[in-house]
């Protein structure tokens, strides 16, 4: 398999997730930075190499096409909207993706600083949210969060493609979303009604036993299964974001996966339910704002972009119809309409 990204990079405790729009005209400056990403990461990490700064790009359905010739992953297409009785799963604009993780914020924010320098207007920033590590590995919901990501082979078998795709083997679809939590009715409940809406315990971060798991529940509802009755898996990178003056409090969820629609399922049945429940509990609590789905192909591929599609030819201008003849002149115009079009 080529060598993937760093999807799969140690637990950070800071992150940077960054969405921009590609502007008309800024397609060549997109793709000099792709190229160029593994440079700049390490032109800021260099010095702190234990701090283990990362970067994943992914690309956009509606943009791939303005940046590559050839075909695009079997899989892409824009971020599907769901409208369940209660919730929405919104889309929201995105074309890429940076994914920055390390130990240290510093370092995120210098990366993402030098891509928006080098970007500068040829794209439009759509989304910036910065993500700390809380307590441990907790959300700001009291729960210890990707608690059930697979690791080791399990993980790689979960979130890269393979020879269903060989083109783009190694790469890994990857879908995002901000959700804003409000925690004045969150903490209103007891801990007992908490826990029975993410199935999980608070404190001992256990799921709760299939006798007391809701049909409802968070844990209930992402749990998906494929037709031999194996687990569905993703490997989640979710980080705790907010500001306290403007009384903004979330979790972004990330999530990666080697086909999207084990993502997709996962959301089908949060918003939309799956009997015996009509939706995830937890949407009464956290409202998600923005949702996009990208493709973050194999290192391989951004070291060696394919050629940028070439650009549309004009079309061809038509000869202009000739002036009536002057009158009284005795002509008829005949030798002027050569070559004109015919009306």
């Amino acid at each position: 398999m080529p060598e993937p990204q760093p999807v799969l990079a140690p637990p950070a405790t800071a992150a940077v997730f960054l969405v921009v729009t590609v502007a008309p005209g800024g397609e060549d400056t997109v793709r000099d930075v792709l190229t160029d990403l593994p440079a700049l990461q390490r032109a800021v990490g260099f010095g702190a190499p234990d701090d283990r700064l990362t970067c994943v790009a992914g690309i956009g359905a509606a943009v791939w096409g303005r940046l590559f010739q050839g075909p695009r992953p079997a899989g892409l297409h824009p971020f599907r909207e769901l409208a369940g009785e209660r919730h929405r799963a919104v889309a929201t604009p995105g074309d890429v993706l940076f994914h920055i993780r390390s130990r240290r914020m510093d370092l995120c924010f210098e990366l993402a600083r030098r891509l928006c320098t080098r970007l500068g207007d040829s794209v439009a920033v759509a989304d910036e949210v910065h993500g700390f590590k809380y307590y441990d590995m907790r959300d700001l919901l009291g729960f210890v969060d990707g608690t059930e990501n697979p690791v080791g082979q399990a993980a790689g078998a979960a979130v890269f493609t393979g020879a269903e795709d060989p083109r783009f083997a190694g790469g890994s679809y990857v879908m995002v979303q901000k959700y804003l939590h409000d925690l004045d009715a969150w903490e209103a409940l007891s801990t007992e009604e908490q826990e029975r809406v993410i199935g999980r315990t608070k404190l001992g971060n256990t799921e709760l036993p299939e006798g007391r798991q809701p049909g409802d529940s968070h844990v209930a509802l992402n749990t998906v299964t494929g037709p031999d009755g194996e687990e569905r898996e993703v490997v989640r990178d979710n980080m705790p974001f907010g500001s306290v003056g403007e009384g903004e409090f979330g979790t972004y969820f990330i999530g990666y996966a080697r086909e999207p629609g084990v993502l997709e399922e996962m959301l089908e049945n949060m918003f939309l339910g799956r009997a015996p429940a009509a939706y995830d509990r937890i949407l009464d609590f956290s409202t998600a704002v923005t949702g996009c789905l990208f493709f973050a192909p194999a290192a391989g591929f951004l070291d060696d972009l394919p050629d940028r599609p070439a650009a549309p030819r004009p079309a061809a201008a038509a000869d202009p119809v000739p002036d009536a003849p002057a009158a009284g002149d005795g002509s008829l115009g005949i030798g002027g309409l050569k070559g004109a079009p015919v009306r």
